[in-house]
């Protein structure tokens, strides 16, 4: 979102195009102004970039950070096939198995939270945010509740991603809701952290 100029979209209501900066768009983690009620009238149809004419790495990701490759020599097509091998191995092809990749968003909390629950869970797994508060990892949670690779009628947390719901073959989106409502009610008892899933449901 760091390099979004501009949103092309089409207005629903009214029949023709509207063009949103990057500030109208109000980016944050995981979240815009298309996933809230006010800009959900709106069908993107472009999306303009201002990209920087001198090229440079970004690799602050843990696995591109600890990739020797990388840290020898950080080329763009390098960087490329590290992100790809890297999606490849954590997640599940979705040509081959129905899902919507991440499910629910890593919750931010306060400091007091993050060390009361470091306290309670010395493998907790964190991040600080500029503004004091720390993001936990959502996936780390689920799996200590007991959902990965664990299924609820079709549909379940995948084998090798705890933060990914996969839809084994014929899912419902009643089931999609059971299995997600129980995964935030797991996580909820346990670390009093409430998830939040990041899809969009439509009526």
């Amino acid at each position: 979102m760091d390099r979004i100029d501009s949103v092309h979209t089409w207005d629903l209501t009214q029949g023709q195009p509207r063009l949103f900066s990057a500030l109208e768009c109000a980016f944050s983690y995981r979240d815009s102004l298309f996933k809230k009620p006010a800009g959900q009238g709106y069908l993107i149809t472009a999306v303009r970039f201002r990209l920087p004419k001198q090229w440079v790495p970004v690799i602050s990701y843990p696995d591109l950070k600890n990739d020797p490759e990388l840290a020898r020599n950080a080329t763009p097509q390098k960087i490329f096939d590290a992100v790809c091998r890297i999606r490849q191995a954590k997640l599940p092809d979705p040509a081959k198995i129905g899902n919507a990749g991440s499910f629910f968003k890593n919750p931010i909390v306060p400091a007091a939270k993050q060390s009361q629950l470091k306290t309670d869970y010395p493998a907790l797994v964190s991040y600080p945010q500029a503004d004091g508060s720390y993001k936990l990892a959502a996936g780390w949670m689920i799996e200590q509740c007991g959902w990965k690779g664990r299924s609820l009628g079709p549909v379940g947390m995948h084998q090798r991603q705890a933060l990914v719901l996969v839809n084994h073959g014929g899912a419902t989106a009643t089931d999609v809701l059971a299995l997600a409502d129980a995964v935030v009610a797991s996580t909820q008892q346990k670390f009093d952290v409430t998830l939040e899933r990041e899809p969009v449901l439509f009526d």
